[in-house]
């Protein structure tokens, strides 16, 4: 019983913690979609007895708040105030200038924290004319809420009232505008008045007005001392924060290239655990040079919005994510890297600007979703974007963007370039180390390995590896080596020489046969090969098996099988076909210098079974021995006249120079040795070859 006590109290006695959610401003259709689903995301994890303390923090340096348009705000207003998020509390940070209609969530709040710099009001900078519409939408949501009073956001929405904080004649204070305000002012029960705005000046409040009003809970300096205004013993941020209660877990390996066949069954494997509830995080290791950019953008997306059960996708760049493997990683939120790893840089596929206009709204929904600079996103994946450090010159905020994102949303877009300072250009073509990319933002922090970087998410442990067949995972991390790769080329083309000097599909060429069936498997496993380089490499074989048996000779089927042998084990090593990064140009060296190394095998085979095999003793049934030659010519001969050497006889045919002669009762054919013989001369045989008879004049004395 007592410990039973003791679990019910536990609740109670562990220290608040609330949790941080940054608004961007302005606010668009796919931020307001994601905060939306964050919160939803949150309040699903928040026990159905508890409520939690959420922070909308609203960080701006300059009104620009009246760009955000009316439907994305009622969209976040109307979330905030519905009973579908009833176990969050929700609090409204604002630390700087709000206006237009980034005002109304706020309005929706159930608190308000403001620093000495906040500025709200100003609801109508969008809108040319009042909307009556859009009026009695702000008082319907400022009365469902109660926390500013309905004459304020009066005023907020429409400059032309009139706002005044008055005392009536028995002691009562309250706001009133318009109508109401001169009503009583002509009745005379106005004890004194105060007015705050005047009618078609527009209602703007700073932080001590708020606090006066009683809206504002408190002035803070930093969300430190916002935690302690709500009684909260901690407010940690929702994007770098790992689960809500226990955190459970599966660990994905992203390693070597980046296919279509792979990144599906990375989905189908990771979707699978979603089947039961008791998952909540997935941990992305990540060691790729990419290759597939619509893989890597199919990833990414759902890594970025995670689906309830899950929470949190986190990542951790254990050696490198280059090229399109690197918005992979930026789409997990923790991101981790260990010191010495690589975020960016060219990769397996070349990308351009062109190439990544099809994917924009996708990458800006991304970097919404993980709070990360949209142009550090797109320059490390096109590496000729110039992206350039900007400082406000009178806030001094750091902003990264390109000279055209700079002013691109910005009605005058002189007046916005002259708000900012350039600094240097930041140097993105070659990827980021760890301490750059955390000072860029794009990183949350290092890890020392997976286990540290599980710890940091919040999990208890190294989570285990998603469902997948072990003897995959060992072939595709052979597939990454160039050595293993390298041995099984050399050993295959040994063992094809061997088959080739005794044919009969023997023990060598079964060896060959897996050997080259082992590589094309780990290529294959690890997204470099496909089946036309197959078709290649085996035609190539094929080719030069024609060469040796079929037609001998140095002809064009040895020539274009070697050609195109080298061409499948080259394309089998690469996810490209032409360079066009330097990355891609080092890996084209290396296939080919592999490609090269191996064919030696075939040559050094060759020379090793035609001098050495023969001499060890269990390799000599392997061998066929080289028959007598002697015996061959001899059998090859259709009579033999090497009795005729030296002897005489006469012609009985002109010998031109080929002809007949009578050598005692034999009538044999031979040819002269060049000069015309007739007929009836003597003749002596000089040489014997085979049937080939060669014989001379005899000069009469």
């Amino acid at each position: 019983m007592q410990g039973h006590s003791s679990g019910q109290d536990e609740p109670e006695n562990r220290p608040k913690v609330g949790y941080m959610i940054d608004v961007p401003t302005p606010l668009d259709t796919t931020s307001a979609v994601q905060l939306v689903k964050k919160l939803s995301t949150l309040n699903q994890a928040v026990p159905e007895d508890e409520r939690t303390t959420t922070v909308l923090r609203y960080q701006t340096d300059s009104p620009r708040g009246d760009q955000t348009g009316f439907e994305d705000a009622l969209k976040l207003a109307r979330a905030i105030t519905s009973p579908n998020l009833r176990r969050l509390r929700i609090v409204s940070f604002v630390e700087g200038e709000i206006s237009g209609h980034s005002v109304l969530p706020i309005i929706a709040s159930d608190a308000l924290i403001t620093t000495s710099q906040t500025i709200i009001g100003d609801a109508s900078a969008a809108e040319s004319i009042t909307d009556p519409t859009i009026v009695l939408t702000y008082e319907s949501i400022a009365e469902r809420r109660g926390l500013f009073p309905k004459p304020i956001v009066a005023a907020f929405i429409d400059p032309g009232l009139e706002l005044a904080e008055i005392t009536r004649v028995g002691g009562e204070q309250e706001f009133v505008t318009g109508k109401t305000l001169e009503q009583l002012r002509k009745t005379g029960d106005v004890l004194r008045e105060n007015v705050w705005s005047q009618a078609g000046i527009p209602l703007k409040l700073d932080a001590k007005e708020l606090r006066s009003a009683r809206i504002s809970a408190g002035i803070v300096n930093s969300a430190e001392e916002a935690a302690e205004v709500l009684d909260l013993a901690d407010l940690k941020q929702l994007d770098q924060l790992a689960t809500m209660g226990e955190a459970q877990g599966v660990l994905l390996e992203i390693s070597g290239s980046i296919a279509d066949g792979r990144v599906k069954r990375w989905q189908s494997n990771l979707n699978a655990t979603l089947k039961s509830d008791t998952i909540n995080t997935w941990l992305i290791a990540i060691d790729s040079t990419g290759g597939n950019l619509d893989g890597s953008m199919t990833l990414a997306g759902s890594f970025a919005n995670p689906e309830p059960p899950l929470q949190t996708v986190a990542g951790m760049i254990s050696v490198e994510a280059r090229g399109d493997s690197a918005l992979i990683a930026l789409a997990c939120k923790p991101l981790f890297m260990k010191s010495d790893a690589t975020l960016g840089g060219p990769g397996s596929d070349a990308i351009n600007q062109n190439t990544l206009m099809r994917y924009d709204e996708l990458i800006d929904q991304i970097a919404a979703s993980t709070n990360r600079p949209t142009s550090l996103i797109r320059g490390l994946l096109d590496p000729t974007m110039k992206v350039f450090q900007y400082t406000n010159r009178k806030t001094g905020r750091i902003r990264y963007a390109t000279e055209n994102d700079l002013t691109l949303d910005a009605d005058d877009p002189a007046f916005e370039k002259a708000k900012w300072i350039r600094g240097e250009r930041v140097q993105l073509e070659e990827g980021l180390t760890s301490q750059t990319a955390i000072s860029l933002g794009l990183v949350d922090g290092e890890a020392t390995s997976i286990e540290d970087a599980a710890l940091k998410v919040g999990l208890p442990k190294t989570p285990p590896l998603v469902s997948d067949r072990g003897l995959i995972r060992f072939v595709e991390n052979l597939g990454r080596s160039n050595s293993v790769a390298f041995m099984l080329l050399f050993i295959g083309f040994i063992a094809l020489s061997a088959e080739a000097s005794a044919p009969g599909l023997s023990v060598p060429g079964f060896i060959a046969l897996t050997c080259f069936a082992l590589f094309f498997w780990m290529k294959f496993l690890a997204g470099t090969a496909e089946w036309l380089e197959l078709i290649a490499f085996t035609l190539g074989l094929i080719c030069i098996a024609i060469e040796i048996f079929v037609l001998p000779g140095v002809g064009i089927f040895g020539i274009g099988g070697v050609l195109l042998t080298l061409m499948g084990i080259v394309l089998m090593s690469q996810t490209f076909v032409f360079p066009e990064n330097s990355f891609q140009l080092q890996i084209l060296n290396r296939g080919i210098w592999t490609a090269l190394a191996s064919v030696l095998g075939l040559i050094g085979g060759v020379v090793a079974i035609r001098f050495m095999l023969p001499h060890v003793p269990l390799m000599r049934g392997l061998m066929m021995e080289p028959a007598n030659q002697a015996y061959i010519t001899e059998a090859e001969k259709l009579a033999d006249f090497s009795n005729l050497l030296g002897q005489t006889g006469v012609s009985s045919t002109p010998l031109r120079p080929a002809g007949k002669v009578k050598i005692g009762n034999d009538l044999v054919q031979v040819v002269s040795t060049g000069s015309v013989v007739a007929a009836g001369q003597p003749v002596r045989v000089t040489e014997v070859n085979g049937t080939r008879v060669v014989v001379e004049p005899i000069e009469e004395v």
